[in-house]
């Protein structure tokens, strides 16, 4: 036999003790617990709530420069209108409340928990998808001198506003981060896998990013999409 015939069996023996000894050991950490864990999802359920509602609150923003402008007989461009409150109800009521309907608020109807809050928020997203259907039939060109119209659509876009605004941070300080409490541990990080799941459904990778992208062009057309101007000046 070869030199190196004899080096390559002798390489093969010792590799193979080599893995035989690695799977040994592999198989005495899964019984002892301290096999590697599974990966997680990237955020929790709370995490990606609280995520949605940070695009929700600049759309809120949105209105109440819309709002604004109508009050000053100032002008907007009337598919903004339009395109603002259909990412609304796209975005926020058909996925982000479907979310919270049907895999939040039955986890504390279930344990007795905070009711009476989820009571109340299960009532305003009704209420707010009556106001946003008044305000998809409102998406027209306004004229300066309509000021009942114009009127009319201020108060409707400042009601929204004002009904989602603490909607959003009684959920944001009160019902999610009580979630964990009617939870499992296993139940709550399969919850945050689900809602990651469920965004990439809907829109694909990277869906999230691409629905700020809109808000931002929204910004943009407002002039309000620097950050700074809202710093006041002392």
């Amino acid at each position: 036999m070869s030199i190196l015939g004899n080096h390559t069996r002798r390489d093969f023996l010792v590799n193979g003790a080599a893995l035989i000894g690695m799977a040994t050991l592999g198989g005495a950490a899964a019984v002892t617990g301290c096999a590697p864990k599974p990966a997680r999802a990237e955020v929790t359920a709370t995490e990606e709530l609280m995520l949605e509602h940070g695009a929700l609150q600049r759309l809120l923003l949105i209105y109440e420069e819309m709002a604004r402008r109508l009050r000053c007989c100032q002008d907007f461009p009337a598919p903004l209108l339009g395109g603002a409150t259909t990412l609304i109800k796209r975005y926020v009521q058909d996925h982000h409340e479907k979310l919270e309907e049907e895999h939040v608020f039955p986890h504390f109807e279930q344990a007795g928990k905070m009711v009476a809050l989820v009571k109340i928020l299960r009532g305003q997203h009704a209420d707010g998808r009556k106001l946003i259907e008044t305000l998809q039939g409102q998406a027209v060109p306004l004229t300066a001198k309509n000021f009942v119209q114009r009127a009319q659509l201020e108060a409707m876009l400042l009601l929204f506003a004002r009904l989602y605004r603490p909607h959003a941070a009684r959920e944001d300080t009160g019902l999610f981060p009580a979630l964990r409490a009617v939870m499992s541990p296993v139940e709550f990080e399969d919850l945050g896998k689900r809602f990651v799941e469920q965004e990439s459904a809907r829109g694909g990778q990277g869906h999230f990013d691409r629905i700020i992208q809109e808000i931002v062009e929204m910004e943009k057309a407002l002039g309000i999409h620097d950050l700074e101007q809202f710093s006041p000046k002392f």
